[in-house]
């Protein structure tokens, strides 16, 4: 037979220790809250009247941080993978681009697949659930074949292979040619950096591959991507849309430059996606900025969340 415990007294609530509410730290205040919005109101005035709290005080803050940049001529860099191009975000980065507030864009290898069919015929993205069962995703031969055979050439041997998948679509007089990120730096001078895992791209399983082609085209841009991090001190870096390549590539080139001498510390770091993943957060948002700078993460769809961006820079550049 189990004994039996003594019952448990309830906690008495005579005596507590309080303080007056006017003493007490507060976190939010009314002056922080967002306003009700009006009909008939500019894009500037809805951000002024989003709330001073969370991602919204982080969006603006993002927003004034790549402003001071651009009129202060820092670098901004965009490093993104290939998802942002999927959802109809090439004509908001060139955009950006055009106004001269991206110094450089960095792609993982996918970018130019999708960057190039859209600019070549206008579409992109094939069903890879339906064509993966009988062996027929990725095997369409002009894709292939005409990044293989750019990526080969002289342009993207001697100068690395961005330029040289920009400059073959600017050459093929492709019909979208304008809404190209790879030919638009070219157009404009602005370096597009590729970063290639060689297997991971469809191009790859075709004969009209250049493995050591391809390989030193894209060691080449990974220099020239260290270049432009050597001069992030007081610029900003954004990370939209990948997981693990560039963040990978960001946090390498980063020890580099800064092995070499080159001073990267009071800087921005930004990660856009979807949901929080752990490679942006710790190698992008969180490690290069321990020494000075500050790492933010606004979380969305790339769809809404980086054109909603883009209008604020632009908003808040021509309102001064």
């Amino acid at each position: 037979m189990k004994e039996s415990r003594p019952a448990v007294k309830p906690i008495s609530l005579r005596g507590i220790r309080t303080s007056p509410l006017d003493d007490r730290a507060s976190k939010v205040s009314s002056a922080m809250a967002g306003e009700a919005w009006e009909k008939g109101q500019t894009l500037h005035e809805f951000l002024n009247r989003l709330p001073l709290i969370l991602a919204a005080a982080d969006l603006r803050e993002v927003v004034r941080r790549v402003c001071e940049a651009h009129r202060r001529k820092r670098t901004v860099v965009l490093g993104m993978g290939a998802h942002p191009i999927k959802v109809g975000l090439n004509p908001v980065i060139v955009d950006l681009m055009e106004r001269g507030v991206l110094s450089g864009v960095a792609l993982n290898g996918a970018g130019i697949i999708h960057d190039a069919e859209m600019a070549l015929v206008g579409r992109t993205s094939e069903d890879v659930a339906a064509a993966l069962a009988d062996g027929s995703f990725g095997m369409s031969h002009e894709t292939a074949d005409f990044l293989n055979t750019a990526i080969a050439a002289e342009p993207a041997t001697s100068q690395g292979l961005g330029a040289g998948v920009g400059q073959a679509l600017l050459k093929a007089d492709a019909q979208n040619v304008n809404h190209s990120i790879l030919a638009t730096g070219v157009r404009m001078g602005l370096p597009v950096t590729v970063h290639v895992a060689l297997g991971t791209d469809i191009i790859h399983l075709h004969p009209s591959v250049d493995p050591a082609a391809t390989g030193a085209a894209t060691h080449f841009d990974f220099r020239v991507f260290a270049g432009l991090v050597a001069s992030l001190e007081g610029g900003v870096y954004l990370n939209l849309g990948s997981a693990v390549l560039l963040p990978e590539i960001f946090l390498k080139a980063l020890t580099l430059v800064r092995n070499l001498g080159h001073r990267v510390q009071d800087f921005t770091t930004v990660n856009m996606d979807f949901s929080r993943h752990y490679r942006p957060r710790v190698n992008v948002v969180e490690r290069p900025t321990q020494q000075g700078g500050k790492g933010f993460e606004l979380v969305g769809h790339h769809e809404i969340m980086f054109p909603l961006l883009a209008a604020a820079i632009i908003e808040s550049l021509e309102s001064g």
